[in-house]
């Protein structure tokens, strides 16, 4: 790939990515420097974790998102968000980021949350999921998890929610997705999976807007995860 201009990296869109040193972040980052020549700002509370990235497109900034003047300086300038975070403040996590891209005037936002939020995954492993998430406990993590998107749902944003089946490590991008009101399918996913998916979206997000997808490896249908 050519070198980009001044000129050509100042019309290429941005996108701030929160919880940066994450996983799925991971190969949701090499997925956008791979396929597009957007600028990334990189948002983590421990930049020393990040490994390293083309740093002609990359800018890298510490903050905490339970700290809204981190997120307001963060957002400025900034045409889309993905948020990879696991906290159990998430729901606040997702008031502030709501907030934040309201003042800022952003509007594209894909939140990674996790299958079980609606009670939408079938049979024996719905139940099994269920009771290893705590599915009705308030400290729940789908009662946390579901709290959070309800947040995101209710906003103004073009938001998508990306809900993975349980992660793997498999060096692997295969996946099919279900929508809100459908039964979830299947039991695993690739991390490598989930981050290829965020950057589609983030390609292209207009088809995903106002969305709350399930992601899964076809054919992994069961009672569990196949390693457990």
């Amino acid at each position: 790939m050519m070198k980009q201009t001044k000129e050509e990296l100042s019309m290429s869109k941005k996108v701030l990515i929160l919880g940066a040193t994450g996983h799925i972040a991971h190969f949701a980052i090499e997925a956008l420097i791979d396929q597009s020549d957007y600028q990334l700002a990189l948002f983590t509370r421990h930049p020393q974790h990040l490994p390293e990235y083309d740093q002609s497109r990359i800018n890298v900034i510490q903050g905490n998102t339970l700290n809204q003047s981190d997120l307001d300086q963060a957002m400025k300038g900034v045409d889309m968000v993905y948020a990879n975070l696991a906290n159990p403040e998430i729901k606040q996590q997702a008031q502030n980021i709501v907030t934040s891209m309201d003042k800022n005037g952003v509007k594209t936002l894909v939140w990674i949350s996790t299958l079980g939020i609606y009670n939408e995954v079938p049979g024996k492993f719905g139940e099994w999921n269920n009771n290893m998430l705590g599915f009705g406990k308030a400290d729940g993590y789908l009662t946390t998890y579901r709290a959070a998107a309800d947040v995101i749902e209710a906003s103004d944003l073009n938001y998508t929610i990306v809900r993975p089946a349980w992660l793997t490590n498999k060096d692997e991008v295969d996946y099919e997705t279900t929508d809100k009101g459908q039964d979830f399918k299947g039991t695993e996913v690739s991390r490598k999976s989930i981050g290829n998916f965020v950057a589609r979206v983030l390609e292209n997000p207009a088809p995903f807007a106002k969305r709350s997808i399930g992601v899964n490896k076809p054919h992994t249908d069961g009672d569990k995860p196949a390693w457990y």
